[in-house]
């Protein structure tokens, strides 16, 4: 079963600055609904004026640590999660520390003194929200820190490990490292295909990767993109899920699983040249407040139930669960239970 420290996740801390926006502020900073983007300078002035003119709570995320935060709460077991990646010396990075240890993740940062904590703009418009990422000190990550002695014992001890496919932005080394260990220690690798923007401009790194993965991630926006990037000219997110299972890896042990949501449509799996779909529960419209984080607590809630060795099912079922409880409340966030059985 579950235990301490088996599941280990590495990607970008950010610190969220969400609040609901209009129309104007979408198109005064050029944003799109549904899309997930890198900070240009264009974009900066926007984390101010978040802050300022609209009532913007703070909120520990960053696609990883949230689904290692939403695991841990299903999971309900002190420790049972990990969490690495690079904050910076300042009040933002204690606001993170401090959030961490009150999800109960046992968090590993690497603080840098040169540039500030992360952050992440969500706007939301609607229930639906666009995210644009400043990354700052999480783009300090440096694979020196993983092989510290006390970060690599937190690596030798996890059964399962979880990055998003934004960490490849960072440091692909890093990845490489946890993955082969993985792959060595016949253990369970996974990740995200996160955002259209990494299978499009990081596509060696994402292919480098992708052969270690056990298990990989993504919305239909994704596994679209995924296969127009890979010439595979058709846009059925089935079709595309199983070619992505059937990718080369780089071991025999685990045979790769594919995992595709689909907002309220079904979910997608990939597996052993077949596809099964699973629905997903069904919110009325009034109820939903914040769809950021619905993806990352999906394959939170889905680690929950993978780490204590669960059929596939129970996997997608608590994934729906968890997406659901997120998209009822404001950011990442949930109640203090869960009430999953």
């Amino acid at each position: 079963m579950a235990y301490e420290g088996i599941l280990l996740g590495m990607g970008n801390p950010l610190l969220d600055i969400s609040a609901v926006v209009d129309e104007q502020f979408l198109e005064k900073y050029g944003i799109k609904l549904n899309d997930a983007i890198l900070a240009e300078d264009k974009h900066l002035p926007m984390y101010d004026e978040l802050a300022t003119k609209y009532n913007a709570e703070y909120i520990a995320g960053g696609a990883t640590q949230n689904s290692i935060r939403v695991a841990q709460w299903m999971l309900q077991i002190p420790g049972a999660t990990s969490f690495m990646g690079c904050i910076g010396k300042d009040k933002f990075g204690e606001e993170m520390k401090r959030n961490a240890k009150v999800a109960g993740v046992n968090v590993h940062y690497y603080e840098d003194e040169s540039a500030p904590t992360g952050t992440c703009g969500v706007c939301v418009v609607g229930g639906e929200r666009s995210l644009i990422a400043n990354l700052s000190a999480a783009n300090c990550y440096k694979s020196e820190h993983l092989k510290r002695a006390e970060n690599w014992a937190l690596v030798e001890k996890a059964k399962y490990f979880y990055i998003a496919g934004f960490f490849l932005t960072v440091s692909p080394e890093s990845i490489l490292l946890v993955a082969e260990h993985a792959t060595a220690n016949n253990k369970v690798f996974m990740m995200n295909l996160s955002a259209p923007f990494i299978c499009e401009f990081f596509k060696d790194p994402q292919e480098k990767a992708l052969p270690f993965m056990d298990y990989v991630f993504g919305n239909e926006t994704e596994a679209r993109t995924f296969s127009k990037v890979h010439g595979w000219e058709t846009e059925n997110v089935e079709e595309i899920a199983l070619k992505i299972s059937q990718w080369p890896k780089a071991s025999g042990t685990h045979k790769r699983i594919t995992v595709i949501t689909q907002g309220s449509d079904p979910v997608v799996v990939a597996e052993d040249g077949k596809v099964k779909l699973f629905p997903v529960i069904l919110l009325p419209k009034e109820k939903l407040v914040d769809t950021n984080g619905a993806g990352d607590a999906f394959v939170g809630g889905f680690l929950s139930q993978m780490v204590q060795e669960k059929p596939i099912e129970e996997c997608v079922r608590a994934g729906c669960y968890a997406a659901n409880v997120i998209i009822q409340r404001s950011g990442c966030t949930y109640p203090e239970k869960p009430d999953f059985n």
